[in-house]
C-alpha cells in the first residue's frame, strides 16, 4: 500500500491499559523503546535473544509470568531472523515525538476500543493518511505500525520487530527506515486483544 502503510495485526492475550495519546505512560514508552532499538540495535538483540529461552515449539512463556503462553505462526524462525536483522543493522538517529501523530494514533485507537475492529481504517476515524492530515501537514513519507495484545512496551516493540506472520516484515521496516525522524504513539484498550498500541512515523510534520 501506499505511503509505507502496512495492515498487519499481532495476536496476543495478555492485560489492560488506560488509553493515552500525550507524552507519557506506555504511549512515551513505546518511543522510548523504538528509539533504543534504533541507535542500539545490537543491545535490543540481547533482549530478543533473552525471550529465545522461553519457546517451546510455535509458542513461548510469556516474561513475567508462570504458566501464560503465547502462540505463534512461525515459531523460534521469526525471533531467529528479528536477530540476526539486529546483529547487523547500524545504528540511526533517534525519533523525535510529535504530539499531532499520537493524536492521529490516538484517534484509531479510540476507534477500535469502542468498536473492537483491527487495522488501520478505523469505522469513524477513517485510514492513515485522513488521521494524519487532520492534525497537520506531513512530509515526503508516512507509515503506522499497530500491535494487538501485550502490556508492556517492550513486548510490544519486541513483537513488531519480530513481526511473526508478517511476510513483509512491514512492521519492522517501518521501525527501521532511515528517513523517519517523528513519531507519536497511543495506547488503549481493545475488546478482543486486551491492548493496542499505535505508532505514526512522518520524514516531517508541522
Amino acid at each position: 500500500m501506499g505511503f509505507l502503510v502496512r495492515t498487519a495485526v499481532l495476536y496476543f492475550l495478555l492485560l489492560t491499559t488506560c488509553a493515552v495519546a500525550a507524552p507519557g505512560g506506555v504511549a512515551q514508552q513505546m518511543l522510548t523503546e523504538t528509539n533504543l532499538a534504533r541507535t542500539a540495535p545490537q543491545r535490543y538483540a540481547g533482549y530478543l535473544l533473552d525471550l529465545r529461552r522461553q519457546y517451546q515449539g510455535r509458542s513461548y512463556l510469556m516474561p513475567g509470568t508462570a504458566a501464560t503462553f503465547v502462540m505463534t505462526t512461525e515459531g523460534v524462525s521469526a525471533l531467529d531472523e528479528a536477530i540476526r536483522f539486529l546483529k547487523k543493522q547500524k545504528p540511526l538517529a533517534p525519533l523525535t515525538w510529535s504530539q499531532g501523530l499520537a493524536e492521529s494514533a490516538g484517534e484509531l485507537v479510540r476507534d477500535e476500543g469502542g468498536s473492537g475492529e483491527i487495522g488501520h481504517t478505523g469505522r469513524q476515524s477513517g485510514g492513515v493518511r485522513q488521521r494524519i492530515e487532520r492534525q497537520g501537514t506531513w512530509l515526503t513519507r508516512i507509515a503506522e505500525n499497530i500491535g494487538y495484545g501485550p502490556d508492556t512496551a517492550r513486548l510490544m516493540t519486541m513483537q513488531l520487530i519480530i513481526d511473526d506472520g508478517v511476510p513483509d516484515r512491514g512492521h519492522r521496516k517501518n521501525i527501521f527506515t532511515p528517513d523517519f525522524r517523528v513519531a507519536g504513539a497511543a495506547c488503549g484498550p481493545h475488546p478482543s486483544y486486551q491492548n493496542m498500541c499505535v505508532m505514526d512515523f512522518a520524514v516531517g510534520f508541522h
